[in-house]
């Protein structure tokens, strides 16, 4: 996630800021030009009413107006904000999601403020990518679920474009649990999102993009029974083989889809490190007994796009930094990945997909609007149905 500025005083702010440290403007994301904007009070324009101060003098001061979205001014678990000619109460991250556990537990708000806190990190990355929001096309909708004694297991999954999250894997204890039960080196809300956002553009990008014949040369056929490929990963225990050579991750074998929807979340972590490592202007220098080897920071984001070699190029000595800071703390690998030759291949299908769809024009039919959060309890779901935990 790359850095902001207050654009008031200038001062360095963050993606989840709601206050500027040094002038004390109140501080908003505004999903519709995708930045951190001061505000001020504008009670003259109508009730909540904010407007855009940005600094003195400048065009954006006295600029446009927001309200705030409806989970800040009640719960204070919001950053974002609404355009005053919208009028949702929510933000457009926070209309996604349909189902809420129950909120009145304690611990179930604190679980749903960290996984919507993930989930706008997600809403940033997509839009980015110029995936989300795409006028007429539907995004993705969320299900925050908690399970409760004697009821059925919650199962983190997608199905028909509804994305399912177990609130439990907001506890580090829990998570920590299940990514030593499962043997897996990485395992956290943001990733948790990544990966079953995969699934939902699988669905749009290459099902319905008329890129299957491509997709089963480079991942396999993906119409093999899904519940019996799982039982048959599970089954195996650690005993996974040598997977690194072909896959970005043990539970990639598990099935074309699986290692579809992996290797999208890895693409997504490779953007996201190389756009906050360039906010920074991160120059790396790898010593070595031929020479030092540099490298600049390449901003995926930037105009004219880099190309996928250069953004490698630059991704693997940040991530031997990045590694060798997290040693130094006494800290796991933060980045406990090695990507081989088919992997790399695998994550330039996924940028070639991201590419072409980012360039497509959207269809013409708006999408359906999205009803309300409701608290809701008991409810199952996994367009992949196994008894398993599929992530």
């Amino acid at each position: 996630m790359r850095v902001f500025n207050c654009d008031h005083c200038g001062h360095l702010v963050f993606f989840d800021s709601v206050q500027c440290l040094h002038c004390g403007s109140a501080l908003a994301f505004l999903p519709d030009v995708l930045t951190i904007a001061a505000l001020a009070p504008a009670p003259q324009d109508g009730a909540d009413l904010w407007r855009r101060r940005g600094g003195r003098g400048g065009s954006d001061y006295s600029g446009r107006l927001y309200r705030m979205c409806r989970n800040h001014t009640e719960h204070q678990a919001c950053n974002f904000a609404v355009p005053a000619n919208d009028y949702a109460e929510l933000c457009v991250s926070c209309r996604q999601t349909r189902v809420l556990p129950d909120l009145s537990e304690p611990a179930n708000m604190g679980r749903w403020m960290q996984i919507e806190a993930a989930k706008r990190r997600l809403f940033y990355s997509l839009a980015r990518l110029g995936l989300e929001p795409a006028p007429g096309r539907t995004g993705p909708v969320f299900e925050f679920l908690a399970e409760v004694p004697g009821g059925p297991p919650v199962l983190t999954g997608h199905h028909s474009g509804t994305i399912t999250l177990n609130v439990a894997e907001a506890d580090d204890d829990e998570r920590a649990r299940r990514r030593i039960a499962l043997g897996e080196p990485y395992r956290t809300l943001i990733g948790h999102l990544r990966h079953e956002s995969g699934h939902f553009y699988w669905d749009q990008l290459v099902r319905d993009g008329g890129r299957l014949e491509d997709f089963r040369q480079m991942f396999g056929d993906e119409r093999q029974d899904y519940a019996a490929a799982l039982e048959a990963h599970y089954a195996k225990g650690n005993d996974l083989g040598d997977w690194a050579d072909h896959h970005v991750s043990a539970y990639a074998t598990a099935h074309p889809w699986e290692d579809w929807a992996e290797t999208w979340a890895h693409y997504l972590h490779m953007i996201d490190l190389l756009e906050t490592s360039a906010s920074y202007a991160t120059e790396v220098t790898i010593p070595g007994i031929y020479g030092a080897q540099r490298s600049s920071a390449i901003d995926p984001f930037a105009s004219p796009a880099p190309d996928f070699q250069s953004m490698v190029q630059h991704l693997v000595p940040l991530t031997l930094l990045l590694n060798s800071l997290t040693r130094s703390l006494g800290q796991p690998d933060a980045y406990p990945f090695a990507l081989a030759g088919e992997v790399l291949a695998k994550l330039r299908f996924v940028h070639d997909v991201v590419r072409e769809a980012a360039r497509r024009p959207a269809p013409v039919a708006a999408p359906a609007p999205q009803p309300a959060p409701v608290p809701k309890q008991n409810v199952k779901k996994n367009s992949k149905t196994t008894s398993k935990d599929v992530r």
